[in-house]
């Protein structure tokens, strides 16, 4: 039986009442009230070149490119199922690395708030972020090249919340 997450018709666009807008919070809206306690500089993009992502001054528009971009398809297409979803947009988040550090907590917590959107039911599926971190860095790196995110959403599983 299909999960939660799953769309109920592949390879059909979505009906009008089935295309959802799964809109998070401004993510860094969303670092500021996760990190901004410990952080006075949580919720602002990194100004400098760091060993991980992207050149900092393309952060912001590259950011609101890839949660655009999701966005349209999610409405458009319905070759992504909502685990899919939210596995791409948390792999896109971890590829800009738009912050100076707090980068993966808000990346994860992003990813559940999509695929939590992004569902139609009742039971709602959040992702185990317990994983093999070797394996979940090589399939980063494969999503980077070839930006499809159903390897990384088959190895991250699901769990009910209630």
């Amino acid at each position: 039986m299909p999960s939660c997450s799953d769309r109920s018709s592949p390879g059909k666009p979505p009906s009008a009442e089935y295309a959802r807008k799964p809109r998070p919070p401004r993510f860094p809206n969303l670092h500021r009230r996760l990190c901004g306690d410990g952080w006075t500089w949580a919720g602002r993009y990194r100004t400098h070149i760091v060993n991980i992502g992207i050149d900092p001054v393309h952060v912001a528009s590259e950011l609101r490119g890839s949660l655009e971009t999701s966005e349209c398809r999610w409405n458009h297409t319905s070759d992504w199922t909502a685990r899919e979803l939210g596995i791409a947009v948390h792999a896109d988040g971890v590829r800009i690395h738009p912050f100076v550090d707090g980068n993966g907590r808000a990346t994860r917590l992003l990813a559940d708030r999509v695929i939590a959107a992004a569902q139609d039911c009742e039971a709602v599926e959040l992702y185990d972020w317990q994983i093999d971190k070797a394996r979940y860095v090589q399939l980063l790196r494969a999503y980077d090249v070839h930006r499809d995110p159903t390897d990384l959403a088959v190895f991250i599983s699901t769990y009910e919340l209630r």
